[in-house]
């Protein structure tokens, strides 16, 4: 059994506020300045592999219909023409091309942010904001929205996740310990990743019993202060 001692209290209202999350985050799965050096140093290795990483993403979108059609609207910031049909989409499609510049920028900042610095997990939480149907960006504010349901978001990751995994153990000019180190870091990194998409898709039960409290509150007192008023009326025709 745990130790009282050695108990680390973590409420449930604090995991409301980005900072305090990924402090919690970080703290749970471990991730430490080894995994963001580790992360860095395979940027050598992972950024020749970002343009086959996003291929390998954009021919599993593609294949099927219910992924395939989040783009065909008009994709924010993209000036051509959007494509008329899923019928349309292929990996030469300039508006998908538009997509997977912004993808493969993704992949090249999740080994060259500073992960000390409260900007970098800013960042990675407006990746998962723009893709709820607000606006992440400050650049998307009166743009279309953009709205893919958390089930694709999450798969996503694990299938970018096994690609990655294939390219590092694959490596000929890694080694053992250097391998594990990279796929420990990029493992908890996704996860993390994860975790801030579903902060803006599902709500957790305590989250919803506080707002229940709130709206209880305002109903009690909304109801105290009809019966006052109530009780002034029929005061009057009782004097």
């Amino acid at each position: 059994m745990t130790s009282p001692s050695k108990l680390t209290h973590i409420s449930a209202a604090s995991l409301e506020a980005l900072p305090s999350r990924i402090a919690y985050l970080r703290q749970f799965i471990d991730f430490t300045a080894s995994d963001a050096a580790a992360l860095h140093a395979a940027a050598p290795v992972i950024g020749p592999l970002v343009p086959a990483v996003v291929d390998a993403v954009y021919t599993k979108l593609l294949s099927f219909d219910i992924t395939a059609a989040a783009f065909v609207p008009r994709q924010t910031g993209f000036a051509g023409e959007a494509p008329a049909d899923i019928r349309d989409l292929s990996h030469s499609h300039p508006q998908i091309k538009f997509r997977k510049d912004f993808l493969a920028r993704y992949l090249a900042k999740l080994v060259a942010l500073d992960y000390e610095s409260p900007e970098s997990w800013e960042y990675l939480d407006k990746v998962a904001v723009m893709h709820t149907g607000k606006a992440g960006f400050a650049h998307r504010a009166k743009k279309p929205a953009l709205r893919v349901e958390y089930i694709h978001c999450a798969i996503l990751l694990g299938f970018v996740e096994g690609i990655l995994v294939d390219a590092v153990m694959g490596h000929p000019d890694l080694d053992t310990p250097t391998k594990t180190a990279v796929l420990r870091a990029v493992n908890k990194i996704l996860w993390i990743q994860n975790d801030l998409f579903a902060r803006h898709y599902i709500t957790d039960a305590a989250a919803v019993a506080a707002t229940k409290v709130v709206l209880d509150k305002s109903v009690a007192a909304t109801a105290v202060l009809g019966l006052i008023a109530a009780g002034a009326v029929l005061a009057r025709f009782l004097l």
